[in-house]
């Protein structure tokens, strides 16, 4: 097969591309990173042309062209799997809406239960010599995206990372209707923040002395995983390995720092399994052509038989706050939708199941409100509206700076004494007073 021909043949402007849609379509607009740039300029062009266009994505990095627009509502709408920061604000204008789903059954669903999509648009790098587009750090769900939408059109960037090792990772040129050629921008960055806090600090060197050699890592995003990431790198622990969710730029000093080889991994041995990655370039770097990766489709890694099938897994995240009864919420303020179910609770089943296992939520004991109030993230029952994460049959360690529990198989009263001991001293009177009206408080732990 002449795949350049077929190149060729299936080339065409961003502009023609976006001609195939039409009022009224679903179409998805790619994933995280992978989110179209050029295509996605092309149709804001066509704007006012078209009405209740409902786009697909999640993790949006900048806020897309359609969406510049004040009257955007009545043209587009922004359907995401997960939430940023970018989204959050789509949402506030009213033109964007969370979809909640364990991020593992995404590509099931895609294939099984979703209204299919009109059209798949997405980043994608270079055509091999194979004739295989590889969806760079982004293999999460888009297998299941192509074999379902009825046409796909991928925008090639040259700056996009080749993703390799795993399966499902990209797409071949007999499978695609149309090709554009964008305008190569790098490719969007999550950096990890400033640097550490004492609160981040202390919290990381409590989950460090939990891990063993050997252990496979997990570490979501945020201030606190980073740290601990850090705190690995400059460990003496050796021969670990990989299996996430999200790849990030913690795990590239682990491996720099020569921590990971994933020699004692009882699947996927010497490779570190993930679903996507979003990090600094210094990331997308280190996955470009690296066959000790492996970028495979979100229904693997974040399975929990997979993640339980590895012994001694450590699956380290955060939460926004829980109460007295181990209930987790990471995921909203109250009915303020902040990012998305993810994978989170797939890590915390899976790492509980693990031979050796351990699931760490963390979360500082406080947190400052807009108007400088101190407020406890440990509180007796989540404010209404707010979302259940983790439930509190599946709670492992909870760690805050002032000291690590662990729930698991704990009663009401014991749940409540620990996760009280673990609290800003300022708020630990409050919170055993709520405890006694809850009746969880036994009053032989008053000391």
């Amino acid at each position: 097969m002449d795949y350049a021909k077929e190149y060729a043949q299936k080339l065409v402007t961003a502009d023609e591309a976006v001609q195939v849609i039409k009022s009224g379509d679903w179409v998805d607009y790619g994933w995280c990173n992978g989110t179209v740039d050029a295509l996605d300029k092309a149709l804001a062009r066509r704007t006012d042309e078209l009405t209740d266009v409902k786009l697909r994505g999640g993790i949006l990095l900048k806020t897309p062209a359609v969406f510049e627009r004040e009257d955007t509502g009545a043209h587009f709408t922004w359907n995401s799997w997960h939430m940023s920061g970018i989204e959050r604000k789509l949402i506030g204008r009213g033109c964007a809406y969370y979809a909640p789903i364990r991020y593992s059954e995404l590509p099931r669903y895609y294939r099984d239960s979703i209204v299919p999509d009109d059209v798949a648009m997405f980043q994608v790098a270079p055509m091999d010599q194979h004739g295989f587009f590889n969806f760079g750090p982004n293999a999460s769900h888009m297998m299941a995206v192509c074999e379902t939408a009825k046409v796909i059109i991928v925008e090639v960037n040259e700056n996009m990372p080749r993703c390799l090792g795993g399966f499902e990772n990209g797409i071949h040129i007999s499978q695609v209707d149309y090709i554009v050629e964008g305008e190569n921008p790098a490719i969007g960055e999550l950096g990890a923040g400033g640097a550490p806090t004492d609160v981040d600090i202390a919290v990381a060197k409590l989950i460090v002395e939990e891990i063993p050699n050997g252990a496979c890592l997990q570490l979501g995003i945020g201030g606190m995983p980073n740290t601990v990431g850090s705190m690995i790198a400059d460990s003496d622990l050796k021969d670990l390995g990989v299996h996430t969710e999200m790849y990030v730029d913690a795990f590239v000093d682990i491996a720099k720092a020569g921590k990971i080889n994933g020699s004692k991994k009882n699947i996927d041995r010497f490779r570190q399994a993930y679903a996507f990655g979003c990090g600094t370039k210094k990331m997308y770097d280190y996955l470009d052509e690296n066959p000790e990766l492996m970028s495979a489709p979100v229904s693997y890694t974040n399975d929990i038989r997979s993640i339980s099938a590895l012994d001694n897994f450590i699956s380290i995240n955060n939460a926004v706050d829980l109460d007295l009864y181990g209930q987790v919420n990471a995921e909203s303020a109250g009915t303020k939708q902040i990012s998305g179910a993810g994978g989170q609770l797939d890590f915390v089943l899976g790492a509980y199941l693990s031979n050796g296992g351990k699931s760490f939520i963390c979360c500082s004991s406080t947190f400052r409100t807009k108007d400088g109030q101190l407020k406890s993230r440990i509180v007796p029952t989540l404010a209404p509206g707010s979302i259940v994460t983790d439930t509190r049959a599946n709670v492992h360690y909870i760690v805050t700076e002032y000291g690590k529990v662990n729930l698991k198989g704990k009663s009401a009263w014991e749940r409540a004494e620990a996760l009280i001991s673990i609290a800003h001293p300022d708020f630990r009177d409050e919170l055993i007073v709520e405890a006694e009206k809850l009746k969880i408080w036994r009053r032989s732990n008053r000391v």
